[in-house]
């Protein structure tokens, strides 16, 4: 039954309805409230018409209403790419002709080429070294000074160029790190015996005999690349087994898993892809995040 009656409370007479003794005042919207939803449909309504609005299918796929004025937003973004790219034209084209030793020298330049390097490296190269250059597994660390295939400016720069066993580029960095084990040219027992002595070259060793047995058969198999101290040969790409840095892994089962079946990363040749003046600045960034060698 429909009774009208006025709160006590508030002094606001309810709508009449009732339910269970609970009343429903009758307090209607601000009359401001209203319009500005009014004039909110009209605005909504016409951007539909003014603007890019609705998705719709055709026979070719999806697309949208392009609206009365034609509005493109993504021109608009290429024509301020555009713009930033031609403002940045002739930085670029210096950067790409200009040694990477003068460019170093060169603190404006050094600026532009550093803040490039960094956009590039963002786009290119943190899928596999990290957003902060930290590595991973099978990807190495930029920022620590240990470097597989040098760490000066040139070095930097080749590898970026022509990458690490990239087939398509002849001349690419490439080394091979046999699988002892998978092709059988040492069996188990001395697989485990140079892992062991391997270790002991960073002082890990946690048996002496083994790693006693494994010198001989590091000296007969490794020294080649690795040389007589296990320091590596940054030429072959031959890394240094001597320090606390391990691109796979340094404990025993990582070392035997290295020795038996061999690793054969690979990384992109950039100047497949990229241009000179873009690889230059990614060279001197890596070489600026503090592992550089002179």
């Amino acid at each position: 039954m429909s009774e009208k009656h006025t709160d006590d409370v508030t002094g606001v007479e309810t709508t009449g309805h009732s339910w269970d003794g609970i009343r429903e005042l009758n307090n209607p919207l601000p009359k401001w409230w209203i319009y500005t939803f009014y004039v909110s449909i009209v605005w909504a309504v016409a951007y539909w018409i003014v603007m890019p609005a609705w998705p719709y299918l055709t026979g070719d796929g999806w697309t949208y209403t392009k609206g009365v004025i034609g509005y493109e937003q993504r021109e608009v973004v290429t024509n301020e790419l555009a713009a930033v790219l031609e403002g940045r034209a002739g930085a670029m084209e210096r950067i790409a002709t200009t040694p990477l030793e003068e460019i170093a020298n060169d603190p404006a330049l050094m600026e532009v080429a550093l803040g490039a390097g960094k956009a590039a490296f963002g786009d290119n190269c943190a899928p596999c070294h990290g957003s902060g250059a930290q590595g991973g597994k099978g990807f190495p660390n930029l920022n620590d000074d240990d470097w597989i295939w040098g760490g000066t400016l040139d070095d930097i720069h080749t590898t970026l160029a022509h990458g690490i066993r990239w087939d398509s580029d002849d001349d690419t960095r490439l080394n091979i790190m046999m699988a002892y084990g998978r092709d059988g040219i040492l069996n188990r027992s001395e697989i485990s015996d140079v892992s062991e002595y391997v270790l002991s070259l960073s002082g890990r060793a946690g048996d002496q005999e083994a790693a006693a047995r494994g010198s001989e058969v590091f000296a007969s198999q490794c020294v080649a690349c690795h040389g007589e101290d296990g320091a590596g040969n940054q030429e072959l790409g031959a890394p240094n087994l001597t320090d606390a840095i391990w691109l796979y892994g340094g404990d025993k089962q990582a070392i035997v898993e290295t020795v038996s079946n061999g690793r054969s990363g690979v990384m992109p040749a950039w100047n497949e892809r990229l241009s000179e003046g873009t690889i230059n600045s990614l060279t001197l960034f890596v070489y600026s995040l503090g592992g550089g060698e002179k």
